[in-house]
């Protein structure tokens, strides 16, 4: 337990102070609170066995004093763990977010969005409830059991043994309850996975996918709902027995206790005082359940905090693990791309194996290849997304790796299918691919891009803001908007990873007119399902399997009984296909 707070509070050292002042005001409450039941026990000793009406109301106004003071300073505790507690959720939520900005591709490839969330937001939950309600708690339940104990061998000790006797009771009958570490681990698997699966299915409700939309993810969502309520149904049932008696042996102490209490010498002869210790047996056994209950709470919670913490910090080392390590060398000295010996993978799953080739500057080359074969993997690896697994690629000579992260941000574009436009105006969506460009360039990266007519469409032009409060664009004007952002930015690699798949029929010619004054003088690699947008290309590869089987001129691979060929003959008959009314 003591771990899991040294791991927290590392996160929050300049609210430390608070965890000391938490823990002093609990216990300081904790003692005032059990004082004021010792005080009880005079009260009632007064009230009943001496017949002292003045004594007992001071004893009344000693309790009132005690119980308000008590909880007061208790107030302050937890105020003071909750300002500690927020802090730290806070940062935590922070460090997330600072790690998903930094997070390899990898990472988001095999970890769906819902699990990310559920991890960063939940665990950061848990880990502000085991600090700002269980710090002063765990105080106050390592403190007052003993000084219950205490109370009750200062009443009687008869009360005294009798309390005693019921709290070794409860703490076995609790050990029943408690569960194996390895059962909650399933279980807390269970939950995260449902947790994941449900926000996943959600998210995907409004939107229909274009992969994966089958039945595969209702599935999902069913076996971790079918899982996670058969193991909380288990456990349940494993507590039912012990909770019971439980709760039978602390509200039925009564009944337990009364039988006896005629065998006891002296009982009819003192029998107020009898009275007296029976009012307090009963008072303090009630007082122990409920206190034995918040040690259940603190175990139960602490054994989630620090799932919680081991999750979160697996999760920051994942986010980085695979992430590109860069050097300090600022300047390209070149723009051949090698691959050497390359191979690598997305968990056991191997995409490349061994793949090997060079890529001449200033040259146009397209991969081809079915979905799955390692084109996109191949584009992302150029751009220093992802780590290679074995095998080094080269870029002017130089392993990627020796390069600066800015020095591979300026000197490699990547224009993606989805381009992604902020939320504010066209002109810093565009600007943003080079903050020291002044409004001259930026505008005539517009007009490269062929963007002019989209322009005129606004009043404001440029300004034209984007998103909830502006307005919103097609498909292909976007993507002209995203390639006006490569060209200012000048890199001299372009990547175009299946920029035009989803382009509008009246957008494409302008489309094509701007991919034309993005690979001017540039060593450009596209990805492309369609076909016809890479005839003109310098080289075409042919990937399959993770291995690039074919390479030529577009009339080099058509003139043979190539894989590509049959790429292109298909692709033909495809667009040949039309739906033919029947009567």
């Amino acid at each position: 337990m003591f771990k899991v707070y040294r791991k927290l509070f590392a996160y929050v050292p300049e609210k430390k102070y608070l965890i000391y002042i938490s823990i002093v005001l609990s216990v300081l409450s904790t003692f005032a609170i059990v004082g004021a039941y010792y005080y009880l026990y005079l009260f009632f000793d007064g009230l009943i066995t001496r017949n002292d009406l003045p004594g007992s109301a001071a004893y009344a106004w000693v309790i009132f004093g005690l119980l308000i003071g008590g909880n007061a300073v208790y107030f302050i505790g937890v105020l003071a763990s909750h300002v500690l507690g927020f802090r730290l959720e806070t940062n935590l939520r922070k460090r997330g977010i600072d790690g998903l900005a930094g997070a390899s591709f990898r990472f988001f490839d095999l970890n769906s969005s819902g699990r990310i969330r559920k991890i960063i937001d939940d665990n950061a939950s848990q880990t502000h409830t085991i600090v700002a309600h269980l710090l002063p708690d765990i105080a106050n339940a390592l403190a007052k059991p003993f000084l219950l104990l205490i109370a009750a061998f200062i009443v009687s000790p008869r009360v005294g043994i009798g309390l005693t006797i019921l709290t070794i009771a409860a703490i076995l009958l609790y050990s029943g309850m408690s569960g194996e570490t390895q059962f909650m681990n399933y279980y807390q698997q269970a939950l995260e996975r449902l947790s994941a699966e449900s926000v996943e299915y959600v998210r995907g409700i409004q939107v229909v996918k274009i992969f994966h939309a089958d039945a595969r993810s209702f599935k999902a969502l069913y076996e971790a709902v079918r899982d996670y309520s058969k193991f909380a149904l288990d456990y349940s049932m494993s507590c039912k027995v012990p909770w019971v008696l439980l709760q039978w042996a602390m509200f039925g102490i009564v009944a337990i206790i009364v039988p006896f209490i005629f065998l006891l010498p002296g009982v009819f002869t003192h029998g107020t005082e009898t009275a007296v210790e029976l009012l307090m047996l009963m008072f303090l056994s009630g007082v122990m359940f409920s206190t034995i209950m918040k040690v259940m709470y603190v175990v139960m919670y602490s054994f989630n905090g620090a799932m919680a913490v081991e999750k979160l910090e697996d999760m920051y080392e994942e986010m980085h693990k695979d992430s590109l390590e860069h050097g300090t060398r600022e300047d390209f000295t070149g723009y051949d791309i090698e691959f050497s010996h390359v191979t690598f993978g997305y968990g056991e799953k191997t995409v490349l194996k061994d793949v090997s080739f060079t890529l001449k500057q200033n040259h146009s080359y397209a991969l081809v290849g079915a979905s799955g074969s390692g084109k996109s993997t191949i584009a992302k690896l150029i751009s220093g997304f992802y780590k290679v697994d074995e095998g080094v690629i080269r870029i002017g000579g130089q392993p990627l790796e020796e390069y600066s992260e800015k020095a591979v941000l300026e000197n490699i574009a990547f224009v993606f299918q989805d381009v992604k436009l902020f939320k504010t105006s066209l002109y810093e969506n565009v600007a943003l691919a080079d903050p020291s460009a002044d409004h001259e360039k930026v505008m005539e990266a517009f007009r490269r891009a062929g963007c002019d007519s989209i322009l005129d469409k606004f009043k404001e032009r440029e300004n034209t803001l984007i998103g909830s409060k502006g307005v919103y664009l097609s498909g292909g004007e976007k993507q002209r908007i995203g390639i006006a952002r490569a060209i200012l930015k000048n890199a001299r690699i372009v990547i175009m990873d299946e920029a035009s798949a989803a382009v509008d029929p009246e957008n494409e010619h302008e489309l094509q007119k701007a991919f034309a004054e993005l690979m001017k003088d540039k060593t450009v690699i596209m990805i492309a399902h369609r076909l016809t947008s890479v005839r003109n290309v310098d080289e075409i590869l042919v990937i399959e399997g993770g291995k690039v089987i074919e390479r030529g001129s577009d009339k080099e691979l058509m003139a043979g009984d190539s894989r590509y060929k049959f790429f292109q003959d298909m692709y033909a008959q495809a667009n040949e296909w039309r739906v033919s009314e029947h009567a």
